[in-house]
């Protein structure tokens, strides 16, 4: 064994250990702590959590190599990831946690007075999070993949293994407090290699001030090898794409159930807007360094790796060639690695990186352990949604009302383990690069219930026969989009299958307006729930009279 495999398997496993020592004193001990840890968590810790159950295997392994690859046009994942919190933040989660509920189908099901939209909100929060849990098993695949110099596939197979036993253990409760160990791990795992890159290429240890030189060499670099320059604008597809695939990012994070639910964890309203701040903050480090990460590595592979003889390539491709996710291939026969002879994936470059900058077996190994860190701390959040919206929505609140608290834990964790062990076979064979399959899950957010809760929250006459049309219309026009661009290339002003989100939002809006406007207004007790959500917890609407509290 070599001592980069034992120095990265030694960081991955203490890590692991950390999380599994969090987990089990933090285990969960009732129904309360395990969807909503008790509705106790001090919101900078609730921020840190939310961070590392927002920065996925996608941001972390995914989204430098989509800017690297797509240069300019994949800003749109920044600027609508980072742009989505603060909707949420001041649009929905405050509201969303006076209302008291565990779960988004709780609220939706409290706020309608209908059993049936809270079944088409349970089933529409499990196809959500288990389109984004795919993406992150996917990760975890890429990541163990490496380590052990195995198939992705395989790699696979062990993390759907570690993530079905660490996130049924210790419910909410557990994963809230493994989260905020996580994010420490990978923000320190993607800081480090991007601030020595820096260092090495500009002599500058801050990245964010040097990697704008970096870009204009590349620029140069792309005219001499007539290619479309790195930040020119609407090379990888139109304006209208990109803007459709910020405003799906950035709706879809306002909509997405396992987001909204680490806003269930804190203690009042106030402590929900001050978790979104804070994890606006935490999230940032990470994304302001993504395009700088994706520049150094562009850079390094042009500069370092292309134009070298095939015979004489350094020892980390071949590891990498053996993961099926790098290929390096002599078209033109003389022996030369062209650039376009370079087919790297784009869920490999935070991976490789360290290996490439020839930045040692620690870098290398804290960069797994961050990676694993984002993967398991995103699927455990999605792994709770979808449990919470089959145990707690469907079975406790519809099949069995009588169900003891035992039987919803034991449910509860079965659940877990199925959805672990579906989402795995798919990602096996994963129809989509990470963040290509992440956008996905997005798109059905911002389709389903970015306009239920926007209208449900802000609009006292949506009812639930326009809260079920808009649900069911957003949902089936969202995923007839993402099939017709993606399979059959059909496309409305080159938006493709990333950006199905806004045709699905439209329709979701159109249908709930129409519908309600159509059909009997809400009760007035439901019309007067809906406004008092609007005020601060010591203050009650009813009535037209606004109540202070004792």
């Amino acid at each position: 064994m070599d001592t980069q495999f034992i120095v990265s398997l030694a960081i991955i496993l203490a890590t692991f250990a950390l999380y599994i020592w969090i987990a089990i004193y933090n285990k969960a001990k009732e129904t309360s702590e395990f969807y909503v840890a008790g509705r106790g968590v001090p919101p900078i810790w609730n921020g840190m959590a939310i961070g590392a159950d927002w920065m996925s295997a996608a941001s972390f392994i995914g989204m430098a190599g989509t800017i690297m690859v797509l240069g300019y046009d994949g800003l749109a994942y920044i600027m609508g990831w980072t742009g989505g919190y603060l909707l949420l933040t001041f649009l929905l989660a405050p509201q969303l946690r006076k209302s008291g509920s565990y779960t988004v189908p709780e609220f939706i099901g409290d706020r309608f007075q209908n059993k049936a939209a809270l079944i088409i909100a349970a089933i529409c929060t499990m196809i959500i999070s288990f389109t984004y849990s795919i993406g992150q098993l996917s990760g975890s695949g890429v990541v163990i993949g490496r380590l052990f110099e195995i198939d992705a596939k395989l790699g696979t197979m062990i993390g759907v293994v570690l993530i079905a036993i660490y996130a049924a253990f210790g419910g909410m409760k557990g994963i809230t407090w493994t989260q905020v160990a996580q994010y420490l791990v990978l923000i320190i795992a993607y800081l480090v290699p991007v601030i020595f890159m820096s260092l090495q290429i500009t002599g500058n240890p801050i990245p964010w001030l040097s990697y704008g030189d970096i870009v204009g060499k590349l620029g140069a670099l792309d005219r001499e090898l007539g290619l479309s320059e790195y930040f020119a604008p609407f090379e990888k597809g139109t304006k209208w794409q990109f803007l459709a695939l910020m405003f799906t990012l950035m709706a879809g994070t306002a909509g997405l159930p396992h987001v909204i639910a680490r806003f269930y964890t804190v203690s009042t309203m106030k402590a929900a807007r001050w978790s979104g701040a804070w994890a606006l903050l935490f999230i940032g480090l990470l994304y302001f360094s993504a395009p700088a990460y994706a520049a150094f590595s562009r850079f390094i592979l042009m500069t370092q790796v292309a134009g070298s003889k095939i015979s004489e390539l350094p020892a980390w491709t071949k590891t990498w060639v053996d993961t099926g996710l790098l290929k390096v291939a002599d078209s033109s026969g003389d022996g030369i690695l062209e650039w376009n002879e370079l087919i790297i994936s784009n869920d490999i470059v935070v991976m490789a990186t360290p290996e490439i900058a020839n930045l040692g077996a620690f870098v290398i190994g804290l960069v797994a352990a961050g990676a694993m860190a984002a993967a398991l701390s995103t699927a455990g959040g999605l792994l709770i949604a979808i449990s919470s919206a089959f145990a707690h929505d469907i079975y406790y609140r519809i099949l069995k009302p009588t169900a003891t608290e035992k039987q919803r834990m034991t449910v509860a964790r079965i659940t877990i383990v199925v959805a672990t062990l579906l989402a795995g076979l798919i990602a096996l064979d994963p129809p989509g690069a990470i963040t290509q399959i992440v956008a996905w899950a997005f798109a059905l957010a911002t389709g389903t219930f970015f306009p239920a809760l926007v209208l449900g929250v802000w609009w006292k006459r949506s009812n639930a026969a326009g809260l079920i049309a808009g649900l069911l219309v957003g949902l089936g026009v969202t995923l007839t989009y993402i099939f017709a661009a993606k399979f059959g290339g059909f496309t409305i002003l080159g938006i493709i299958d990333t950006g199905a989100g806004v045709f699905g939002a439209i329709a979701a809006f159109a249908a709930n307006i129409i519908v309600s406007l159509a059909t009997k207004p809400p009760s007035q007790e439901i019309q007067d729930a809906v406004i008092n959500l609007r005020y601060p917890e010591q203050m009650t609407y009813k009535d037209g009279e606004i109540y202070m509290e004792d």
